[in-house]
């Protein structure tokens, strides 16, 4: 759950056996399941997990898949991704990021990937990311028949990263550029009104603008 630790497992994957959170020290993780592989919506998914690599490295941050698959079967699917499908302006994707095998399921019940009453064999779409200290800091679930917003998962990323750099809090549909929340006084007179940029609707809800050197969130360290 958020604010847990991420639970530690070694796992056999596309790019050979990782120990995890050990080799993935000092980076975000964005973890996330695939119900199967040479599936429709998984493979649309994968087309753009892949297509963003470099926008989520450029945000110190790795990808991690896991499907309750076979090594075998996971390489030859992301070959046949490569060498066949083109997607939303998106072809030739090669995927740079482990896929974790996990055939025992260990890895999936570790993490409440299995939703039983949807499938008791395959996970579910999750996706957890999980900060540079190995902590869970936000939980997603699609069904199976439903492929995820990935404008929101990196929106999710950047947030959370502005969230710990700044000591903020975002409002609802923040994006990069929006203004943050100010905490609400314990008194107010409106004399709060006076801050540069502030935007008062009530008491209770400010906001205010980030500085432009604020918005450098996130560099590759």
């Amino acid at each position: 759950m958020i604010g847990d630790a991420a639970p530690a497992f070694v796992a056999e994957t596309t790019q050979g056996t990782i120990h995890f959170p050990e080799d993935f020290g000092g980076k975000w993780v964005i973890l996330f399941s695939h119900p199967a592989d040479f599936t429709a919506v998984c493979t649309s998914e994968f087309v753009l997990f892949g297509a963003m690599q470099e926008e989520f490295e450029r945000l110190n941050c790795r990808l991690l898949g896991l499907s309750i698959g076979t090594n075998s079967s996971h390489i030859a699917w992301l070959r046949s991704i490569e060498q066949n499908i083109a997607y939303k302006g998106h072809s030739h994707v090669k995927m740079r990021f482990p896929l974790i095998a996990d055939m025992t399921m260990e890895v999936a019940r570790l993490y409440g990937m299995i939703a039983p009453r949807s499938s008791a064999t395959m996970a579910v779409r999750s996706v957890f990311f999980i900060d540079p200290e190995a902590k869970i800091r936000a939980v997603m679930s699609y069904p199976m028949q439903l492929g995820r917003n990935f404008d929101e998962l990196k929106r999710i990323l950047v947030g959370l990263q502005v969230v710990d750099r700044h000591k903020v809090a975002l409002p609802a549909d923040w994006h990069p550029g929006d203004d943050i929340v100010v905490g609400a006084p314990t008194t107010y007179d409106g004399s709060e009104r006076s801050m540069e940029g502030l935007t008062c609707y009530d008491w209770y809800f400010c906001t205010k603008p980030l500085s432009l050197k604020e918005k450098e969130y996130a560099p590759v360290e």
